[in-house]
């Protein structure tokens, strides 16, 4: 069936400015009409979507699916299957696997068994350099030619800002963007957390926020030198907020996301100490954020609250919300990063930088963003779909007559707790488990089809 008429939903479509209780009618995979009392024809099924919100389908730019070479974190099957519990239509698999995306054959693969297996639409990026080694540019017309939507060595940075910059004008040429894992090597070094008073309190070697810094300052140099579109990830640091803010008043070719747990989370959470509270009774939940607690008695060193980038202060925290409020950060992403149960429960130090993400972060978004009236709805729907779909040239995000019909349905005052049985992704590395979450995906719909559904199955009219 991919077919449907969903009824009587608050549709928010950012990319036509709509903002409406309407009807959206699906017919073969695209949309057909959105408006007031629509009618189903003949063998088209009902949704009722009263009460719920209809937006067009949700985007995750950054997720790592595992696949080739990793599939006992994570695959496209499990992979996919989490995205739809989550609500997300469209993700963007990054190429840190075994081996590397890093080849049109390689690209090529992965778009043949997210065809075959998977439950939502898989973009696949290519690598900056071979084997995400930073030492020799990949094919890059190749790999735009094989389908992929953008090149990264996500998990790694390029250190050779001369090879960046030949990376960016070959990306230029073929129209792709670039995005860049912001890390300063030699500044980092062997970094676990953030460098500040928690890791002077935990005994943990520090990650000082310059180290992604210097990397948005040099990222913003080499837009505006070649015209390249770099797009900087997960940014986590103040600094890198206000260097993007300012490039892009001056027209830099440049962008930026923001993932939930660096703008729920700060690096007290490392220790144990991280103190929540329920905001006017709605139990939007935030880090106490003005003082350093005391040390734990006994500190818990959870590896789940282990990123890269890292945890870091209230301050940087503080400053990425206030990015997403005033536009400067324009893209929400995940970061979904599955790790095994074993290779997570080994000391700080040891344990691998990453948390899934892609179930929760429709929930947290809509907490810390539109709950706490930061941004409004519109926007943060915005920042989920149209937004990463320009950014990749992607026919999506929308909900206009003839395009995909790609719908997310979601209620955003449903309470729930985050429960290990919930979660389609074969791993359990995320630090919101037992959290309750405001705001829970009801209905993902892929080409037509309902792909997920927490209530009952569509009606015959």
């Amino acid at each position: 069936m991919n077919s449907l008429l969903l009824t009587g939903g608050r549709v928010v479509d950012p990319a036509n400015k709509f903002d409406a209780i309407a009807d959206v009618l699906i017919l073969n995979g695209k949309i057909s009409a959105v408006g007031k009392k629509l009618s189903a024809p003949a063998g088209v099924k009902t949704f009722d979507a009263t009460g719920k919100i209809v937006s067009p389908g949700l985007i995750d730019l950054h997720v790592h699916f595992r696949e080739p070479g990793q599939t006992a974190k994570e695959n496209i099957a499990s992979g996919t299957a989490a995205a739809a519990r989550g609500g997300f239509t469209s993700v963007v698999c990054m190429p840190n696997t075994s081996p590397a995306i890093d080849s049109a054959g390689t690209v090529a693969l992965i778009r043949e068994r997210a065809e075959r297996e998977g439950l939502v639409n898989v973009f696949v990026t290519g690598a900056i350099t071979k084997n995400i080694a930073g030492e020799e540019l990949a094919p890059i017309g190749g790999l735009k030619k094989a389908g992929a939507v953008a090149i990264t060595d996500d998990g790694h940075c390029v250190q050779n800002n001369d090879l960046m910059r030949r990376a960016c004008e070959y990306a230029k040429m073929f129209d792709l963007p670039i995005f860049d894992h912001c890390q300063d090597y030699s500044l980092v070094t062997d970094g676990v957390m953030h460098e500040g008073y928690w890791n002077l309190a935990l005994g943990l070697r520090g990650w000082p926020a310059a180290g992604e810094e210097m990397i948005v300052a040099r990222n913003i140099l080499l837009a505006e030198l070649t015209g390249a579109k770099i797009h900087c990830q997960h940014l986590s640091a103040a600094g890198s907020v206000a260097l993007l803010r300012a490039a892009k008043k001056r027209g830099v070719s440049i962008s930026g996301e923001a993932c939930p747990h660096h703008f729920t989370l700060t690096d007290a959470a490392v220790a144990g100490s991280e103190k929540f509270w329920a905001d006017d009774g709605k139990n939007l939940y935030s880090p106490l954020a003005t003082r350093h607690s005391p040390l734990p008695e006994w500190p818990t060193y959870d590896t789940n609250f282990k990123m890269n980038p890292p945890l870091r202060s209230a301050a940087d925290r503080e400053a990425i919300l206030e990015g997403l409020a005033d536009g400067t950060i324009e893209i929400l992403c995940s970061d979904h990063a599955p790790h095994c149960d074993y290779e997570k429960e080994v000391e700080f130090d040891y344990a691998p930088f990453g948390i899934t993400g892609l179930e929760t972060e429709l929930a947290l978004s809509l907490m810390q963003l539109v709950h706490t009236k930061r941004i409004s709805l519109m926007d943060m729907i915005a920042k989920f779909t149209i937004n990463p779909a320009r950014l990749l040239n992607l026919k999506k995000g929308n909900l206009s007559v003839g395009a995909d019909a790609d719908v997310t349905v979601f209620d955003t005052e449903q309470e729930w707790i985050y429960q290990h049985e919930d979660s389609a992704s074969k791993s359990r590395n995320n630090p919101f488990f037992g959290w309750k979450l405001k705001g829970k995906t009801i209905a993902t719909i892929v080409g037509g089809k309902m792909v997920w559904s927490e209530v009952a199955e569509p009606v015959a009219a």
